[in-house]
């Protein structure tokens, strides 16, 4: 009885399905690492029988790089044996296929980003074009992100706005990106309340002295996770060019005026040293003569150059000795009589010097007997006063014996004694 009825079922789902054709992926998605090999598989139930001679065709696409472009083919299988492959997948992708099994899968090797994709099995059977004809899936190929390139966009410089960029190049699925921050001190920190975190761009506002430190992004995705870091340091605000050429311009300007103020007074002292050299009296010669006597090796050059000019081959070696000897004479007692002048105006200067002392010690010796004549004088007054002062004492001893004499009255005991009108007044002499 339980056999009826399964034989039963099963012709029931036979002939429900006659005439149709069922092509199958079991999944939506498959999953694999770059350079790793994988299996799409793909099944169909024909709805025609299919005998050794029919002939049955299996094409496995791959979707268009471009949306206005048609699906690339990977490869085309025919049931006579044949197998025709893609150039771009010549030695990467092949057919396992059985018909007898319904088997279509198609096989990858070494899968790049460039299979990450959607593929589409479809299965041709002439006189069964009724049914499911084709499937699709797509192809996850897994990349881990690449280390993540962090930037600064704008001037971290104080009330100013800036973003925080990473970006992985690689990375599938599409990584994540999370920011996390630190102080100064390497301490973690709870982030602004402004500050915005959106598709790996750290936004942060009216920044400050606090907002420096370090700042962390992450990239992850399925695989793992990749990092990197950047140190900002926020600044006062900077001196535009404008004013800072302004300032190198003043600073260069002054420079030159002070340049040029120390040229003018160097020529300018330089002037008066020439002026007070020139004011000097000098004789007619004199410098001449000292200065050819002070150089006494260009005073031979001279004369050898003299004696060279003088040199003739047609004249006798005795004519030219002769003559030789008389200029070489004429040379010494020149420069004789230049030594001799030198000494006789330095002696003269001497004497002038020593005419200068005796002239100052005269002076002196005048303001000495000066000196001695005001102090006679001052001895003569002094004697003429001590004699005076005398005078007036023995006066007062007159005057005083003369007073004694008269009778004693006692009314006069508390009198004062009276000048008399004859006493000179006192004189003092400053002098």
């Amino acid at each position: 009885m339980e056999r009826t009825v399964f034989s039963l079922t099963l012709l029931c789902l036979v002939l429900s399905r006659a005439g149709a054709l069922e092509v199958a992926i079991p999944q939506d998605v498959y999953e694999a690492a770059r350079g790793d090999n994988i299996t799409l598989p793909c099944s169909f139930i024909p709805g025609i029988a299919i005998t050794p001679k029919t002939l049955v065709v299996v094409t496995w696409t791959a979707e268009a790089e471009a949306a206005d472009a048609k699906e690339s083919q990977v490869l085309v299988y025919y049931s006579t044996g044949i197998t025709d492959v893609a150039p771009k997948y010549e030695r990467r992708a092949s057919a396992d296929i059985d018909i007898a099994k319904g088997k279509a899968n198609l096989k990858l090797n070494s899968i790049t980003l460039q299979e990450n994709k959607e593929f589409q099995c479809r299965v041709q059977i002439p006189r069964d074009d009724e049914g499911t004809l084709a499937d699709t899936t797509r192809l996850v190929v897994l990349v881990a992100p690449s280390k993540p390139n962090c930037k600064i966009q704008g001037k971290a410089e104080y009330g100013q706005n800036i973003n925080l960029t990473c970006v992985s190049e690689e990375g599938s699925p599409t990584p994540t990106y999370k920011w996390e921050s630190r102080d100064v001190r390497d301490m973690p920190r709870v982030p602004d309340p402004r500050t915005t975190d959106k598709g790996g761009i750290l936004s942060l506002y009216n920044i400050s002295r606090e907002t420096s430190g370090y700042y962390i992004c992450t990239a992850r995705n399925k695989i793992r996770s990749a990092t990197c870091n950047i140190t900002v340091t926020v600044m006062p605000p900077s001196m535009n060019i404008g004013s800072t050429a302004g300032i190198i311009g003043g600073v260069v300007a002054a420079l030159i005026v002070l340049i040029i103020i120390i040229y003018c007074c160097c020529c300018r002292k330089k002037g008066d040293k020439d002026e007070e050299y020139t004011m000097a009296p000098v004789q007619e010669g004199e410098h001449l003569d000292k200065e050819r006597a002070r150089n006494g090796e260009s005073l031979r050059d001279d004369r050898r150059e003299d004696a060279h000019s003088d040199y003739d081959d047609s004249r006798s070696p005795a004519d030219r000795r002769d003559r030789y000897e008389d200029r070489y004479e004429s040379d010494h007692r020149s420069d004789y009589d230049d030594r001799r002048s030198d000494y006789d105006d330095r002696r003269s200067d001497y004497n002038d010097r020593r005419r200068d002392y005796d002239d100052r010690r005269s002076d002196y010796d005048d303001r000495r007997s000066d000196y001695d004549d005001r102090r006679n004088d001052y001895s003569d007054r002094r004697e003429r006063y001590d004699d005076r002062h005398y005078d007036d004492e023995r006066r007062d001893r007159r005057y005083d014996d003369e007073r004694y004499d008269e009778p004693y009255d006692e009314r006069d005991r508390d009198r004062p004694p009276s000048v008399p009108p004859n006493k000179p007044s006192r004189v003092d002499y400053d002098d």
